[in-house]
């Protein structure tokens, strides 16, 4: 009896004495600090809900989603969150070892271009030969500023600006006709008639039910941790609920994006329906795959089997 209990002490000993199990590393690019829908990885982590699932996060903020993905496809990180759906089509399409986890937004009503007050432009419908800018390659921005030329028959100067504060700069300074951002960025601004809006992303209407911006990993990391990643999508699943039903989450979102609560109320529900943006609603992959070659992005649209190695999330319905 007395050798049962010492073996069971002695036991309890080593565990307690063990050291605790650290968490699971994820490195994480967002294109964009400060806007509703990058929020996520980052508040999360700060509300614990990603501490829940043994995980911790390094996030690395980038200038717009061609450059996330580019982070993704090296290697550098392990999880791409907003990225234009066209260049990950692409990227796949050659070769790049990227796989799409899940969906970062449907539609881009998030999405708009702006005028300096002084400027001629009305509306996008008349700005045919001006310069417009958009972030990177590939984002979704790109996507959509392709999409005004189409829909208007207009030809557009497209400039790839960076960040929405870049292009801020570029298009005040009289350097682009028409800038473009996604809030919060710039609301106020609007709001005081400092500049004027001439476009938005649902303008496209399009893109009203497909995926323009997806979540993406490097395919050797969803090979190498296929359970941290399910973690992190369990994770940001949860923050997801909580920025829409918790009253403290948006004073979070507002000191975190340094607007007033207020401004943070608005950029919700006007600009991010949480339905749009469903991790596991990937919509629209063989029409925008179908777009993409007459884009040039894809020689030829994805096959069904493709489209099932490109996509790795079990809860995705199509």
């Amino acid at each position: 009896m007395r050798r049962r209990h010492l073996l069971a002490t002695l036991s309890l000993l080593a565990l307690l004495d063990a050291p605790a199990r650290a968490d699971d590393l994820l490195k994480v690019a967002i294109g964009q600090r400060g806007n509703w829908e990058n929020s996520v990885s980052e508040l999360g982590q700060d509300a614990g809900f990603f501490k829940k699932q043994g995980l911790t996060l390094e996030i690395l903020y980038t200038e717009g989603g061609g450059q996330t993905q580019q982070a993704v496809i090296s290697g550098s990180v392990d999880i791409g969150i907003g990225v234009g759906t066209y260049g990950v089509l692409g990227a796949f399409g050659k070769g790049a070892p990227v796989r799409i986890i899940g969906n970062s937004m449907i539609g881009a009503r998030d999405l708009y271009w702006y005028v300096p007050a002084a400027s001629p432009v009305q509306s996008i419908k008349e700005a045919g030969g001006k310069s417009i800018a958009y972030s990177t390659t590939g984002s979704s921005t790109d996507l959509v500023v392709r999409g005004f030329q189409r829909v208007f028959d207009i030809k557009l100067n497209p400039v790839a600006a960076g960040s929405p504060a870049s292009t801020f700069t570029q298009t005040m300074s009289g350097q682009i006709d028409i800038g473009w951002a996604s809030p919060p960025f710039g609301v106020e601004a609007a709001q005081s008639g400092r500049t004027r809006i001439v476009g938005r992303g649902s303008d496209v209407p399009d893109f009203a039910d497909q995926s323009v911006r997806v979540m993406i990993a490097n395919a050797g990391a969803v090979a190498r941790k296929a359970d941290a990643i399910d973690r992190y999508m369990a994770a940001y699943r949860e923050t997801l609920a909580w920025l829409y039903a918790d009253p403290a989450a948006l004073d979070a979102y507002a000191k975190w994006a340094g607007v007033s609560p207020a401004l943070a109320l608005q950029v919700r529900d006007e600009f991010y329906p949480r339905a749009n943006m469903e991790p596991d609603r990937i919509r629209g992959l063989d029409g925008l795959s179908q777009e993409a070659v007459g884009l040039k992005f894809l020689a030829a649209p994805l096959r069904p089997d493709q489209i099932t190695t490109l996509v790795q999330n079990k809860q995705a319905a199509q």
